[in-house]
């Protein structure tokens, strides 16, 4: 069975995050009749989506804080203070039990209802919940007693971080992937965790990137675009050692700020850049502290394209993560050819072999993470190598066509998954 063109889908995400667009721009493609309900305020000019709905739940500022507006900005209403607490590492801590606090079930009930309506007036063949805090939960909840299929997707830290930690969002999720019909993880670590949240392995789920894969005719290796770097200040002809994370509570951005001298001392000649830090008052403070602003370029947020001359300029790519699932960065650095120098977690481990195609190092340890680039940066064999590995995984794995693919065969599944659930009054 495949999904007919011209299906009616409804998707369930927040409209700002370029991982939902990406994805959801497939099935606008191929001419299917697409319907977003976003969790958060956005601009959809361009997507041509069939209609645009926004239920603005308080919470997904948090779930989503890079999702498109810049982590500093004032969320609205009273969290405001709260959400500024998010710029530092320092005081990221707090993050996850702020994120605890604002996710009462009232707060979820009261978008379920809305939500229902919705999907009820656009009647989909399938809705697709992107994340499971807390669109899969919401989705989930509108869609009890319904027929619709339910798609869910498991985003970066749903199981590992949110869930494991917080027993209402546990509960939440566990009910959720009660009722999902197909779930979508982005790394096989996914997929197994959320057999011990209670997914029932019977169900199709399909492991690709979150983001619906990489798109090679514009992240392939290649000479970068020279005027690229003149325009955010890099210098010509000395090796780059790129950040793309920006700030996320689970990245240890610390640890690579303060890894910098370290390398220094032994590659005086490297330049560190790093995406989406410009004018980060946190970002700012370590580079005076640590005194390397002449080695470091804070950018601001970078278009696709632009970050992908940036990654083709870098020796090496840099993701200090301790929780995550499938970075889409690290995957994109891997297709045009920079060199991964990445955290060790589970979900890293399913691309990178260390000291094969990459390597990788304790999230928060400053001087594995210096040791490790100046491995990369000394040896230039290993980055020959690694470049030609990463393009043939690339293409084999995590490539926009073929995951796609793999997408519309889940939602083909999911159809028949759903039969004998309610019916829609």
């Amino acid at each position: 069975m495949s999904l007919p063109r011209g299906s009616r889908l409804c998707f369930v995400a927040d409209g700002r995050s370029p991982i939902a667009r990406n994805y959801i721009q497939h099935f606008i493609a191929r001419g299917d009749e697409v319907h977003l309900i976003s969790t958060f305020p956005f601009d959809g000019a361009g997507m041509r989506l069939a209609s645009l709905n926004v239920v603005p739940a308080a919470f997904a500022r948090f779930a989503g804080a890079n999702a498109g507006r810049p982590a500093d900005a004032p969320a609205p209403g009273g969290v405001a203070r709260i959400a500024r607490q998010l710029r530092a590492r320092a005081v990221s801590a707090a993050f996850p039990a702020v994120f605890g606090w604002l996710a009462p079930a009232a707060d979820v009930g009261r978008h379920v209802h809305r939500i229902r309506e919705l999907i009820l007036k656009i009647d989909p063949v399938l809705v697709h919940a992107m994340r499971i805090p807390f669109e899969g939960i919401l989705a989930a909840q509108a869609l009890e007693g319904l027929p619709y299929p339910l798609v869910m997707s498991v985003w970066g830290n749903d199981l590992e971080l949110w869930a494991a930690r917080y027993p209402l969002v546990a509960r939440l999720t566990r009910r959720a992937l009660a009722r999902a019909d197909a779930l979508h993880p982005d790394c096989g670590r996914d997929l197994t965790l959320a057999m011990d949240w209670g997914w029932d392995a019977h169900r199709p789920a399909a492991v690709f990137p979150s983001n619906g894969g990489i798109r090679t005719s514009l992240f392939h290796p290649g000479e970068p675009d020279a005027g690229v770097a003149a325009r955010y200040g890099i210098p010509a002809g000395r090796p780059v050692v790129l950040n793309s994370r920006g700030f996320r509570a689970y990245v240890r951005n610390d640890a690579f700020f303060r890894s910098i001298p370290l390398v220094l001392r032994r590659r005086p000649d490297a330049v560190f850049a790093a995406v989406a830090m410009e004018g980060h008052p946190r970002a700012q403070r370590w580079v005076r502290e640590l005194g390397i602003g002449d080695a470091v370029h804070l950018l601001p947020r970078v278009p696709p394209a632009e970050m992908a001359e940036l990654f083709r300029l870098a020796a090496a790519s840099v993701s200090p993560s301790e929780f995550d699932g499938t970075p889409n960065t690290l995957l994109e650095s891997m297709a045009c050819g920079a060199f991964p120098v990445a955290g060790n977690i589970a979900s890293v481990r399913e691309w990178v072999r260390d000291g094969e195609n990459g390597i990788l190092f304790p999230p928060a340890d400053a001087q594995a993470l210096a040791d490790a680039t100046v491995r990369a940066l000394d040896d230039a064999e290993l980055r020959r190598t690694a470049g030609e590995r990463n393009a043939a995984l690339i293409r084999e794995r995590g490539e926009y066509e073929g995951s796609m693919a793999r997408a519309e065969a889940l939602y083909a599944a999911a159809i028949p998954a759903a039969a004998g659930r309610g019916t829609a009054p």
